[in-house]
């Protein structure tokens, strides 16, 4: 029904809502009025966007597209869901530090560059068992195994989806360096203010590189 997908779809969204929250970067202060309101805008988009995509490209797809209808969901709700969670790294900056560790200033640029990664490794996890694995079980489905044995499929789906993730999860989160970095003259040209604030407290000799965590 109708009712169940929103149900679960929310269930999910703030599942990922608070698995984005415990793994943003720590430099970030957020309070708690506007970690409710990054939540609901981001668990609501995410369920909007999830919701619509499937619904637009189940109504317009072949029965084998239709298995393909929840990676485009998820990957959309990802994109969605990340940056909305994480909103306070964009719109605070992210701190960054020399090669020692020592902090220097904050960086918007490096939120959205750490932020956006972070994306493309999510969705990179949930390739593999939500592309490749409709393509094999909708052939498995057809065999005299599977036609006989209904349950059968449900039980591989969840097997295989496990054994994929196995793999996906680890190679998603090696996908990017944890320890991100960005060039002193990226900060000059996109983070601008930070730069003249650098200079206002009479630090001008910026190293070539600038390091942060671009969270997980």
């Amino acid at each position: 029904s109708t009712g169940a997908v929103i149900f679960w779809q929310w269930a999910n969204q703030s599942f990922n809502a608070l698995v984005n929250y415990t793994n943003s970067n720590a430099t970030t202060e957020v309070n708690t009025k506007r970690l409710l309101t990054a939540y609901v805008s981001a668990t609501g988009s995410a369920l909007v966007v999830a919701l619509g995509l499937k619904r637009v490209l189940a109504k317009r797809s072949s029965p084998l597209m239709q298995r393909f209808v929840p990676f485009a969901a998820v990957a959309a709700a990802n994109a969605v869901n990340i940056p909305l969670m994480r909103q306070s790294e964009i719109t605070q900056g992210v701190a960054v530090m020399d090669e020692n560790g020592n902090y220097v200033t904050k960086s918007k640029y490096a939120a959205v560059k750490g932020i956006s990664q972070v994306v493309l490794s999510r969705i990179f996890m949930a390739a593999p068992s939500m592309t490749i694995l409709p393509v094999f079980m909708e052939r498995l489905e057809k065999t005299r195994l599977f036609l006989r044995h209904k349950w059968l499929s449900g039980l591989c789906q969840v097997l295989f989806s496990g054994l994929i993730l196995l793999v996906t999860v680890p190679a998603g989160c090696a996908l990017f360096p944890q320890r991100c970095s960005i060039s002193s003259r990226q900060l000059s040209l996109l983070d601008s203010d930070r730069l003249q604030e650098l200079k206002n407290t009479g630090r001008t000799d910026l190293p070539e590189r600038l390091y942060f965590n671009k969270g997980l």
